[in-house]
Parts: C-alpha cells; sequence; structure tokens
C-alpha cells in the first residue's frame, strides 16, 4: 500500500536480518537513482543482538543469540519476535538534510502512535529511544537506531509489543544498565503489532508533515 507516496510493507512471520539489511541497502540505492518509492518497512526477526558503530564488547553479556555487526548508529540492541521493527527509509536530500531533527521527528511519531493506543510514552533528552514510567521507575520501550547513507535513511526504530524480555539480559540495551526495558505487554497494555501498525499509519502523514517543516525548511 501506498501512504503520502511511500509505500508501506508488512512482512509476516519472521525476516532473517542479513536479508532485510540487503534489501535496505538496494532499497536506499533505488531511492537516490530515483527508480523506486521511499518506503516503511514492518517486520519482525528471529532474537538476534546487533552492535551499531558505538557498540562497546563489555556490554555484549551472554551471546546466546546471533550477533550481527550494523552500520547504524548506537550500541547494543536486541530484536525478536513480538517486537515491531520498523525499517523507515527516506530520502532526506528531498525532506531535509538534517540527521538530528530527522531522529527527533521519529522518536516524536512513534510516541504519537503509542498515545493512540493510550500509552504516555516520550523522548528523554539526552537518551534516544521511547520512555515510559513503570512501578519500578523508567523504562525503555521502544528503541531509534538510524543510518544515513547519500541522504537516504536505513534502519529506523522498534517497540516491544508482548517480546521476552529475559532476552535483553543478554546485553546492556543501548549501554544504559541503569534502566530496565518494557513493552506494552508488562504495561499492562495488551495492544497488538496489528494495532501498533494501524496506530503508526494513522500517525504517518504527521510525521511527514513534522518532517518537513522542522527539518525541511533549515533547506530552503
Amino acid at each position: 500500500m501506498m501512504i503520502d507516496d511511500v509505500e508501506w510493507r508488512v512482512s509476516p512471520g519472521l525476516t532473517g536480518y542479513e536479508a532485510a539489511v540487503a534489501d535496505m541497502e538496494a532499497r536506499a540505492d533505488a531511492i537516490r537513482a530515483g527508480t523506486a518509492h521511499e518506503r516503511i518497512w514492518l517486520l519482525q526477526h528471529a532474537p538476534l543482538y546487533t552492535a551499531g558503530t558505538s557498540a562497546d564488547s563489555s556490554e555484549l553479556i551472554d551471546p546466546r543469540f546471533p550477533v550481527h555487526k550494523t552500520g547504524r548508529g548506537g550500541r547494543y540492541t536486541y530484536h525478536g519476535p513480538g517486537q515491531r521493527v520498523g525499517y523507515v527509509q527516506l530520502d532526506l536530500d528531498a525532506r531535509g538534510r538534517d540527521v538530528r531533527c530527522y531522529v527527533h521527528a521519529l522518536e516524536q511519531w512513534v510516541i504519537g502512535a503509542l498515545a493512540a493506543l493510550g500509552v504516555a510514552a516520550r523522548a528523554v533528552e539526552g537518551r534516544v529511544g521511547i520512555w515510559v514510567d513503570t512501578p519500578g521507575g523508567e523504562a525503555k520501550i521502544g528503541a531509534i537506531g538510524v543510518r544515513v547513507r547519500r541522504w537516504v535513511t536505513l534502519h529506523g526504530f522498534s517497540v516491544n509489543v508482548d517480546p521476552d524480555l529475559d532476552h535483553f539480559a543478554g546485553i546492556v540495551p543501548c549501554g544504559l544498565s541503569e534502566f530496565p526495558v518494557a513493552s506494552l505487554a508488562s504495561i499492562g497494555n495488551n495492544a497488538s503489532l496489528d494495532a501498533l501498525d494501524s496506530a503508526l499509519r494513522a500517525t504517518f502523514p504527521g510525521f511527514l508533515a513534522a518532517l518537513a517543516k522542522a527539518c525541511g525548511k533549515k533547506n530552503s
């Protein structure tokens, strides 16, 4: 399906990580060449850890799952069933050459989608990602990790819907040992992956508008 001339793709089942990265890179080249639409790709991976460009090997506590080095920013993160991964491929040459602004807009998009599901999530200054309050304190419910190549974005975000949170124990998630992770299920919200997808679609035009207003004007 298309939304505002951006292709939406939702993959059933589990998608192999290396195949997904190869697909993203090919799509980025095609977007840059003007032969393909921008794309939002929603999927799930089998349990794995990814190491961003700032990953510290001491934060890989128990490599119980495959570990993939990746070109996105950030440190170690986990992907697995029950977590919605969103790979966002937009042309920042057209939408605004400001990566910091793009990351902020991406955070606000996910926060808006969660608000549509009744979740009061937020961004926190100095900590990339999406945060919620729990009885045990602040916890991270979503991660942001991006790469920009020739002004086309790769990677994107993940939101914990109902993954096995014990799987995060093999790493220090995003290098933040003092904060736990949460999921929609763990905070008592029974929204499904499909419900999150619908909320993301509903709030997507607002994300594009915010991107144009905040980031695009810097190109003018």
